[in-house]
C-alpha cells in the first residue's frame, strides 16, 4: 500500500533573529488546538525565553546522539519520527550539517526522508543559506556561510512563508536583549547586523520569494489551461517595427507604464521566420537603446503572422496593454488588408490595445533598398545566349524529325530548354525563350506548319498552357535566387551586428577599438570620426565646414566628408567617414550601427572627461565660499576674548586680586589653545587637498593609541569609558594621525552627549580589519544626513555655532583615509550616533574565520 507523500511548509527568515522559529512554534501550537497531531522533532531555541516557553505543552521526540572526534552531538532522529508517525512534526533550520555519523549528511536529507513517509514537516531556514545568493550574501556581509541548502529543495516546499522585519526593528529587538546574550549584542551589532547588510538581506529575501509567488501563478495558470490576462500587475507591451514612429510608441508606452504605478515596460520586434525584412538595423538598435534607458526591456520573437505573434507574446508574458502604431499603409492598401492594429484588436480578447498615432500615419510604408542582382553577370549572359541562340537551334534540330515526333513531345522538349534557361540566366532570358519558343512551334510544328495559323483548338490551348508554365518556373526560380542572396546577406549583416553587440558587451565601447573593428569587417584603408568645428559660410559652395578629427583607425585619416568614398551622417555635428571601397546599400545600414555607437561611445568619454574636471573646481570653489563664511566668525570669537583678558591685565585702573589674575590668564591660555588647534586643523586640511601631508604607515599596537588619545582630551576624559581588549591584533596606521583621529571623534561625541553620561569606545575584530567604535547618546543624525557631517565648514547638528569651524569631522575623515582606512557613521541603537572606523590589520596577524550568526 502506497503512502502519499508529505508536505512541506517552510517558514522563510529575511535575516537571523525575525522569529522563524517563533512562528512555527506558534503555528505548532494552534494546530494543536485544532486537534492535529503535532511533535518537535527538532528545534533550536538558541537560549531565548521567549521562543523556549512555546515549548511547554508539546511532545518533544528524544534527539539522536553522535559522538564525533570525542565530543557528544545532538541531531534530528528520523527512525524515532517515522516510528512516532505524527501528522505533523517541527524540524528547525533545514540547512543544518548533520554531524558525521550514520545516516544523511544535510537536514534537508532527513526531512525528505520523512516526507516520502507521508508524514507533514514544517522548517524554518534564512535567505543567507540558500545556495543562489551564498556568494552575494559572503560579499555584502563578509561572512562566509558554511551550511547552504539548494534553492530547489525549497521551492519545491508546499507553503512558503517570509518571515520579515525591518532592520532598525530586529536591531532594536537585539539590543533589547530578545536575540542574543548582553555579551554579544554589542559584536553583532557591529558586524553582521548592520543597517546596510540586514536592508540587503530583507531586499534578497523579498526578490526571492516574489521569483516563488510568480512561478507559482504561472504553473497555476498552465495547470488549469488559463490563456486569459490576470492583472496581478500592469505589464505594458509596445509593438516596434523599426520604423521612424518607434520613439512615439516608446514614449507613449513608457508614460502608460508611469501612470500604472510603474508597471513593466517590454518591447517586442517580430521578425519573420526567414529572417528577411526591410527593417534598419540601426533604427531598431536606437529604439532598443531608448527603451532600456527608460527602464525596459526589448525582446524580438519569430512569426510570419505578425498579429498573432505579438499576441501571444503578450499572453506568455501576462501583459495587460498593448501599444501599437496606427498604420502607415494608404487607404486603399487597408482596405486590401486591415493591418496589424486591426487584426490585433479583433484578437485581443482582455488585453487593453492602444492605437497611437504619429507623423508617418498613411504615409505609406518605406520600401527596402533594392538588393543586388541575384544572379551575377556571367550567368545572365549565357542565359541570354541560350534564349537567343538555343532555342532557335532546338527548333532547327527537331525540324528533321516532326513526322516522328508528336505536338506534345516537341512542347515538352522546348519546355526543358526553357527550364535549363531559367536556372541558368533567370526569369526575364526563360521568359523571352517561352515566347520564343511559342512562336517557333507555332510556325514549324503547328498544322498547317509554315504559318503561324493554328487549327486546331486544343495545339492553341497546348501553347498557351507552355508559356504560362515556362514563365511560372522562371519566376520561381528567379525567386529562389533572389532568396538565397537576401538570405546569404542578411547573414553577413547579422554576423557583422552579433560582432558590434559582442564588442560592446565585452567593454570594448572605446573609440579606436570600435572604428578598427569596422574597419577589419569591411577591409577599408581607414575609418574616421569627425566632428563639425564651424559652420559653412553661406557664400561658399561645398564642404567649406571645418572638422576637426575626432578618433581614427587604419591609414590616413580623412579630413572632411569629402574627402571620403562613403560618409555616414550620426548628427549635425558627428560624421562617420570611410575610405578604401565604396559600400553597397545593405553595407550601409550596419555601418549607421556602428557609427550610432560610436557617437554613444564618444559622448560617454566627454561626459566622464567633463566630471572629472568639474568636480575638483566645485569643491574648490565651496571650500573657499565656507572658509569665509567660517572662519571669519571662529577665528574672530577666541581673539575676541583673548584679547580682552589681555587688556584687563594690562589696564591699571582696577587692582586685580591673584584669583582674577588667573581667570583671566585662563580665559587668555583656552582662547589661545582653540586658535592653535583651529590653525592646526586648517593646516592639516590644506595639506590633505595638496596632497603633502606626510604619513607614516607602520604595524601599532592599539591598546597604546587609545588610552593617549583619551589623555589628550584633557578635562574631558572623565567622560570616556574605553573597552579595548589587549588580544586585538596589530593595525596598520600611523600612530600620530590616528591619535589626532580619536581625539576629534571622541571630543565630538563628548559635546553632543547629554551632561553627565559617558562614551564609550570599543574595538573589535571583522575578518582582516579591526573596527573601533566611538558610542554617545546625543540626538544622533538622520540618516539622510550622513554624509553631509563629514562636510567640512558646517555644524550639522551642534547646539550652538561657536564651538568651531566644524572641521573636526572632515578632518577625521580626511586623515583616515590617507591611512587608507574608512570612517563611517552609523545609528546607535536607542539613540545616539556610532562613528566606526575601520582599519587594516597588520600582515602579522593570525587569522581568524568571521563567526557565523545563528
Amino acid at each position: 500500500m502506497s503512502t502519499s507523500r508529505g508536505r512541506l511548509r517552510v517558514y522563510l527568515g529575511a535575516a537571523p533573529g525575525v522569529g522563524k522559529t517563533y512562528d512555527m512554534l506558534c503555528e505548532a501550537r494552534r494546530a494543536t488546538e485544532r486537534g492535529r497531531d503535532v511533535v518537535v522533532g527538532f528545534v533550536e531555541t538558541h537560549g531565548r525565553a521567549r521562543t523556549a516557553a512555546l515549548l511547554d505543552g508539546l511532545e518533544v521526540l528524544p534527539r539522536r546522539k553522535v559522538v564525533y572526534r570525542g565530543a557528544t552531538f545532538t541531531e534530528l532522529d528520523v527512525d524515532a519520527v517515522i516510528a512516532r508517525r505524527p501528522k505533523i512534526v517541527l524540524v528547525d533550520e533545514l540547512a543544518h550539517t548533520n554531524a558525521p555519523g550514520p545516516g544523511n549528511v544535510k537536514r534537508w536529507e532527513d526531512i525528505e526522508d520523512i516526507l516520502d513517509a507521508g508524514i507533514d514537516v514544517i522548517s524554518t531556514v534564512n535567505i543567507q543559506h540558500l545556495e543562489s545568493v551564498n556568494d552575494v550574501v559572503r560579499q555584502i556581509t563578509g561572512v562566509p556561510q558554511r551550511e547552504t541548502v539548494p534553492d530547489e529543495v525549497v521551492r519545491r516546499a508546499d507553503q512558503i512563508e517570509l518571515v520579515d522585519m525591518s532592520p532598525d526593528a530586529l536591531r532594536r529587538r537585539m539590543a533589547h536583549g530578545n536575540v542574543y546574550p548582553p555579551e554579544k549584542i554589542d559584536a553583532a551589532l557591529s558586524n553582521y547586523f548592520r543597517v546596510g547588510n540586514l536592508t540587503a538581506l530583507r531586499e534578497l529575501a523579498l526578490l526571492w520569494v516574489a521569483g516563488k509567488v510568480e512561478d507559482q501563478l504561472d504553473r497555476y495558470r498552465a495547470d488549469h489551461g488559463i490563456a486569459g490576462t490576470w492583472e496581478t500587475r500592469e505589464r505594458v507591451v509596445v509593438a516596434l517595427t523599426g520604423g521612424p514612429e518607434g520613439d512615439t510608441l516608446v514614449r507613449r508606452a513608457a508614460r502608460i507604464a508611469d501612470r500604472s504605478k510603474g508597471a513593466d515596460l517590454l518591447a517586442v520586434h517580430v521578425t519573420r521566420a526567414d529572417g528577411l525584412t526591410g527593417t534598419d538595423p540601426a533604427d531598431l538598435a536606437r529604439q532598443r537603446a531608448l527603451v532600456e534607458s527608460m527602464g525596459g526591456s526589448y525582446h524580438q520573437v519569430v512569426g510570419d503572422d505578425v498579429p498573432r505573434a505579438l499576441l501571444e507574446f503578450a499572453r506568455g508574458v501576462n501583459a495587460t496593454q498593448l501599444v501599437l502604431g496606427a498604420s502607415r499603409r494608404g487607404r486603399f492598401a487597408q482596405i486590401l488588408f486591415r493591418g496589424v492594429g486591426a487584426e490585433a484588436t479583433a484578437m485581443s480578447g482582455s488585453i487593453d490595445v492602444h492605437m497611437v498615432t504619429h507623423p508617418e500615419a498613411r504615409r505609406g510604408r518605406r520600401r527596402a533598398a533594392r538588393s543586388r542582382a541575384a544572379l551575377g553577370r556571367v550567368r545572365r549572359r549565357t542565359g541570354w545566349l541560350m534564349a537567343l541562340a538555343g532555342v532557335p537551334l532546338l527548333a532547327a534540330a527537331l525540324v528533321p524529325f516532326r513526322e516522328l515526333l508528336s505536338l506534345p513531345s516537341e512542347i515538352l522538349l522546348f519546355l526543358s530548354m526553357v527550364v535549363g534557361v531559367a536556372l541558368v540566366g533567370g526569369m526575364w532570358p526563360a521568359i523571352t525563350a517561352a515566347v520564343g519558343g511559342s512562336l517557333l512551334i507555332n510556325y514549324f510544328f503547328t498544322p498547317p506548319t509554315g504559318t503561324f495559323t493554328i487549327a486546331s483548338p486544343e495545339n492553341l490551348l497546348a501553347l498557351v498552357v507552355f508559356v504560362v508554365v515556362a514563365a511560372a518556373v522562371a519566376a520561381v526560380v528567379d525567386l529562389a535566387a533572389r532568396r538565397t542572396r537576401e538570405a546569404a546577406l542578411a547573414g553577413a549583416d547579422a554576423e557583422v551586428l552579433s560582432t558590434l553587440a559582442g564588442h560592446v558587451l565585452r567593454g570594448g565601447a572605446a573609440l579606436p577599438s570600435l572604428l578598427a573593428r569596422l574597419r577589419e569587417i569591411y577591409g577599408l584603408t581607414s575609418v574616421t570620426l569627425l566632428e563639425r568645428t564651424s559652420e559653412p559660410s553661406p557664400d561658399d559652395r561645398g564642404d567649406s565646414a571645418a572638422w576637426r578629427v575626432v578618433a581614427s583607425a587604419g591609414g590616413v585619416p580623412c579630413t572632411s566628408p569629402a574627402s571620403s568614398d562613403t560618409d555616414v551622417v550620426v548628427d549635425e555635428d558627428l560624421v562617420l567617414t570611410l575610405r578604401g571601397r565604396l559600400l553597397d546599400a545593405s553595407d550601409r545600414r550596419v555601418v549607421e550601427a556602428f557609427a550610432a555607437e560610436a557617437a554613444v561611445a564618444l559622448r560617454q568619454e566627454r561626459l566622464s572627461e567633463q566630471a572629472e574636471r568639474a568636480g575638483p573646481l566645485a569643491e574648490a570653489d565651496r571650500m573657499r565660499t565656507a572658509l569665509l563664511a567660517a572662519v571669519s566668525h571662529d577665528l574672530r570669537t577666541p581673539l575676541a576674548s583673548a584679547k580682552a583678558a589681555v587688556d584687563s591685565l594690562r589696564t591699571t585702573d582696577i587692582e586685580w586680586s591673584d584669583a582674577d589674575r588667573r581667570e583671566l590668564l585662563a580665559t587668555a591660555d583656552e582662547s589661545l589653545r582653540k586658535l592653535q588647534r583651529l590653525v592646526e586643523n586648517l593646516l592639516d586640511m590644506s595639506r590633505l587637498q595638496a596632497g603633502a601631508l606626510g604619513v607614516a604607515l607602520r604595524p601599532v599596537p592599539l591598546e597604546e593609541i587609545v588610552p593617549r588619545a583619551v589623555d589628550d582630551l584633557g578635562p574631558l576624559r572623565d567622560r570616556v569609558e574605553g573597552d579595548i581588549s589587549p588580544e586585538l591584533p596589530e593595525i596598520i596606521a600611523d600612530p600620530a594621525l590616528l591619535e589626532r583621529v580619536l581625539v576629534n571623534l571622541m571630543s565630538n561625541a563628548v559635546r553632543h552627549s547629554p551632561p553627565g553620561q559617558k562614551i564609550l569606545v570599543t574595538a573589535s575584530r571583522l575578518a582582516d580589519h579591526v573596527e573601533i567604535r566611538v558610542v554617545d547618546r546625543g540626538p544622533g543624525i538622520p540618516p539622510g544626513d550622513y554624509d553631509r557631517v563629514f562636510l567640512p565648514f558646517q555644524r550639522l547638528g551642534d547646539r550652538d555655532n561657536e564651538t568651531g569651524v566644524g572641521l573636526g569631522l572632515a578632518l577625521s575623515r580626511g586623515l583616515t583615509e590617507a591611512m587608507n582606512a574608512t570612517l563611517l557613521p552609523e545609528e546607535t541603537p536607542g539613540g545616539g550616533l556610532t562613528m566606526i572606523l575601520t582599519l587594516p590589520i597588520s600582515s602579522r596577524a593570525e587569522p581568524v574565520p568571521a563567526e557565523e550568526p545563528a
